[in-house]
């Protein structure tokens, strides 16, 4: 961390602040502290205040917490020369940023989003990993209304600003795409006179985008997928990264664009995409017996990324069975069994051979509900009434939003799959 002096932050008037000496460390759990690093007591953090002091920190209870935290943030911007990424999108923004990490990281030292910790507790987090050396800061950005967006580029302040896509996410607190497509373009409009915009080659974000900014559109990928990777058109060359679908390659091609933007080293592609490493539950692929596997692409879901993620579990599957098991796409608004409706007929006409859906917002899934291939489950702790139906060889993608908790099943397919006989 980029160093902060006791009295300096003292002066502030943040809150309580007991300690002394140079702030060194910037953290909310106290279970991850040093000496010298700063304990922010946010929520029931303040029961662990003394336990913090304990172990060496400086400590501080807030005020106001999101404010102080952004006052924090704020302050270890303003003393960084590094140059800043912010990163967000309807679906496909954690692996952007993930893909782009790897590709700066190659070449510069860079600090970046961990996971998806991208609201206002975790972007001022992500600063304070900032180093003086840091040359590259790639911060994602969430969005849960209007004015989220902009509210962390008061603290980030970008200079480059990519978003992965535009589609039905959040409806029940914007209303509609359009609604989507302005507060993410609260990042375009954030950007200062020379800042450079990366946005999907078409999207609804056009009416929103600023004509005194360089803006760089990514056109669909051009990619061949193989066993051991995708293999993504990038001007002359193909760029290999070790990721397996087509959505995948995209978020690629688009952290290309934004690494090219920044006048990197093109030399060093191949090294940087050979680093990438996704966040969990985005795309995880587990082996099975008789050559199937299981995905695991639980971390969320909106119409956009279920749908990709179907088309990519057909394009993948080759000869195998495929199987789906999807609970609920959340936060979709008076819309959403439309929505859920959609996938189901989506399901239907990729001929998917076996689908199981849980939950009662899933029900939409199961065109044919009588079939003996679609299946219904009311929740979790269900699913052993319907586990018996997977078999050695299927091609499973396991999808839903966060909220739905589906993440564990991929590896209690693996387990049972340990009794399974393949002939």
């Amino acid at each position: 961390m980029i160093p902060i002096a006791f009295d300096e932050l003292d002066a502030l008037g943040l809150g309580e602040l007991h300690g002394s000496g140079e702030i060194t460390g910037f953290q909310i759990d106290s279970r991850r502290i040093g000496g010298g690093d700063l304990f922010v007591a946010i929520g029931g953090g303040r029961e662990f205040v003394g336990d913090a002091r304990d172990r060496g920190a400086i400590t501080l209870v807030p005020h106001h917490e999101f404010d102080a935290m952004a006052v924090i943030g704020q302050m270890l911007r303003a003393r960084s020369r590094a140059r800043f990424v912010g990163v967000t999108g309807s679906t496909g923004k954690t692996s952007t940023k993930d893909i782009l990490a790897a590709l700066c990281s190659a070449v510069a030292p860079t600090v970046w989003t961990e996971g998806s910790y991208n609201a206002e507790l975790g972007v001022p987090l992500t600063l304070g990993r900032l180093e003086p050396e840091t040359e590259i800061c790639i911060v994602e950005m969430g969005m849960r209304g209007f004015g989220q967006i902009a509210d962390l580029c008061d603290i980030v302040r970008p200079h480059l600003g990519v978003i992965s896509a535009v589609g039905p996410v959040h409806l029940e607190l914007v209303g509609s795409v359009e609604g989507v497509a302005r507060s993410k373009a609260e990042l375009v409009s954030a950007l200062p006179p020379d800042g450079i915009a990366v946005v999907p080659e078409s999207s609804d974000l056009e009416p929103h985008l600023r004509s005194d900014i360089e803006i760089l559109r990514v056109p669909p990928v051009d990619v061949e997928l193989r066993e051991d990777g995708a293999f993504v058109a990038f001007g002359e060359r193909r760029i290999r990264f070790p990721v397996t679908s087509r959505h995948q390659a995209q978020n690629a091609l688009t952290a290309l664009t934004a690494y090219e933007a920044m006048d990197l080293p093109l030399d060093k592609l191949e090294e940087g995409a050979a680093r990438v490493q996704l966040s969990k539950w985005r795309g995880e692929e587990l082996p099975l017996p008789g050559g199937g596997f299981v995905v695991n692409d639980a971390y969320n879901a909106n119409p956009t990324s279920m749908r990709a993620a179907l088309l990519d579990l057909v394009e993948r599957a080759g000869d195998r069975r495929r199987v789906a098991i999807l609970g609920e796409m959340a936060e979709l608004g008076a819309d959403s069994w439309h929505y859920h409706d959609e996938i189901g007929a989506l399901v239907d006409e990729l001929g998917i051979e076996l689908v199981i859906a849980i939950g009662d917002e899933a029900l939409p899934y199961l065109q044919a509900q009588d079939s003996p291939a679609r299946r219904w489950i009311p929740d979790l702790d269900a699913f052993d009434r319907v586990a018996d139906l997977l078999e050695p060889g299927d091609a499973i993608l396991v999808k839903a939003s966060r909220a739905v908790g589906l993440e564990g099943i991929p590896s209690s397919i693996e387990k049972r799959a340990g009794a399974w006989s393949v002939s």
